[in-house]
């Protein structure tokens, strides 16, 4: 009985320690976190096994917004207008849609960071892009004159709609902290968006106190910012992309999840549960 006994619980041990794809293949934890973004975890059924994976569709559509709107900020070729309104369907269909499809996806399948992380971000993308559509009206309702055209003339806007920036840095704030069990590149970038936010907000401050001058260079800075964070989101899609094919060259991401233990695992060790 305690040689079945033991033979059961070493089981059970190394069941923990694997997960089934679609394609049957057996993935370690580091593996497991490369393609979902997230530490491995129990989940109850088999929907990791039976669904495709999620992640590559929302940080594809992220990153299409990202670097696009990066460039529009940093006023590339001649590039500019408020926030880049010729973008507008990218923002709304492709970073918003592709977002919140993928966090769904992955909250179907159990995987709650990477869930709320792009669901927040699909929101967050779609509302961004509503409102720079002039036909919604959202800076068209602070116009004195009736129009506009110029959002320069209507300082009141800007500063209300840098507290939603302001709010997106405080939740990249806990998106970071919670990333230090993921890897290094993904804390890299969600580290990088909580001054992006900031540097962002404070330019549309400063238009609405008038100082262009200041509002551009810090337009610039953010940016720049959000440009580093669409260089390292590329090379998680890329690494991810490759993992997800069983390519034989992997890209290193550095994993955190088995350095930084987890809680259940802290107390598994301990004999506690």
């Amino acid at each position: 009985m305690s040689v079945r006994s033991d033979k059961a619980q070493d089981e059970r041990s190394d069941g923990m320690n694997k997960v089934q794809t679609t394609g049957g293949i057996s993935l370690s934890p580091e593996l497991f976190e490369q393609l979902y973004l997230a530490p491995k975890q129990n989940v109850h059924g088999h929907l990791r096994e039976r669904f495709g994976n999620p992640t590559p569709i929302a940080i594809g559509g992220l990153m299409l917004c990202t670097t696009s709107l990066a460039m529009v900020l940093l006023e590339w070729q001649g590039a500019g207008g408020f926030a880049g309104a010729a973008n507008v369907a990218c923002y709304i269909y492709v970073g918003g849609l592709l977002l919140l499809l993928g966090g769904i996806g992955e909250w179907i399948i159990g995987n709650t960071f990477p869930a709320v992380l792009f669901i927040i971000h699909g929101g967050f993308w779609t509302a961004f892009g509503y409102t720079i559509i002039p036909s919604i009206g959202a800076y068209g309702a602070y116009s004195t004159t009736g129009v506009a055209a110029d959002g320069l003339k209507e300082p009141q806007f800007f500063a209300t709609f840098a507290f939603s920036l302001v709010a997106m840095a405080i939740v990249s704030t806990f998106f970071t902290i919670a990333g230090l069990r993921t890897n290094v590149v993904l804390f890299v970038s969600l580290a990088l968006l909580v001054p992006t936010f900031a540097v962002i907000a404070s330019s549309f401050f400063a238009i609405s106190h008038g100082q262009l001058e200041r509002a551009r260079n810090l337009q610039h800075a953010g940016g720049g910012l959000l440009f580093a964070v669409s260089c390292t989101g590329w090379y998680v899609f890329l690494s991810m992309l490759l993992a997800s094919v069983d390519f034989p060259i992997a890209l290193p991401v550095g994993d955190l999840s088995t350095v930084i233990v987890g809680k259940s695992s802290r107390l598994a060790s301990k004999g506690e549960v």
